[in-house]
């Protein structure tokens, strides 16, 4: 075999290679995949790559009765950033990471037990929101697994983690009310964030599903 040869050869297998290796369906264009920790268990972040993969079941409903299942606003109240599914890809790379951020699930246990976006925990609206039902002990329970102390009677949010609150989409309205409970109680504005996108367009956009205790899931 010539040397010319070998190099068409060895061109060949690294182009084989790379293209073995590479998504076809990113994420960005900067990221193809990366992991996140999910009960212990590490999750790879990636996209469907069948491209002709389409939504069944739940989540490709366009129409369910309003009242109670209508569209959000895109602010859900006054201080209240709303992030997309770029905004949230760097939150999990970066404080969910690095454990100074909470990702919550609002949704109802039984929902939560059909499925979650991998990183999350469960704290349903119901137990944030007062005026949803969450009574003293219920409330100081959740508050507390959100970094928030109680001192003296009164709450002490300076070590309270950064949260992005997320429900089944924008048609729902389990997140919003979870984020107005917790303005309520006086947790900071600045360090809650709304992914109004939630199961809907996380599933829209391919991304994987897992059960509560980290089994990947399909549709």
């Amino acid at each position: 075999m010539n040397s010319k040869l070998i190099v068409l050869t060895l061109l060949g297998m690294l182009f084989f290679t790379l293209t073995a290796q590479g998504l076809e369906v990113n994420i960005t264009p900067q990221i193809d995949e990366f992991e996140v920790n999910h009960q212990g268990k590490m999750i790879t972040i990636r996209r469907n790559q069948d491209t002709e993969a389409m939504l069944e079941f739940d989540f490709a409903r366009t129409s369910r009765p309003c009242p109670p299942f209508c569209a959000q606003p895109m602010k859900v109240a006054d201080g209240i950033e709303t992030i997309g599914e770029v905004e949230l890809i760097a939150f999990l790379q970066s404080q969910l990471a690095e454990q100074q951020g909470l990702l919550i699930d609002a949704r109802t246990e039984d929902w939560h037990e059909r499925g979650t976006i991998p990183g999350s925990i469960n704290i349903p609206f119901t137990h944030l929101n007062p005026e949803q039902g969450a009574d003293e002990i219920t409330l100081e329970e959740s508050l507390q697994r959100l970094g928030a102390r109680l001192v003296e009677g009164v709450w002490d949010f300076s070590q309270a983690k950064q949260l992005v609150f997320w429900c089944n989409g924008p048609w729902c309205g389990q997140s919003p009310t979870a984020i107005r409970g917790l303005i309520g109680v006086g947790y900071p504005k600045q360090k809650l964030l709304y992914y109004r996108g939630g199961m809907q367009l996380w599933r829209i956009f391919g991304l994987p599903v897992v059960s509560p205790d980290g089994v990947l899931l399909d549709e």
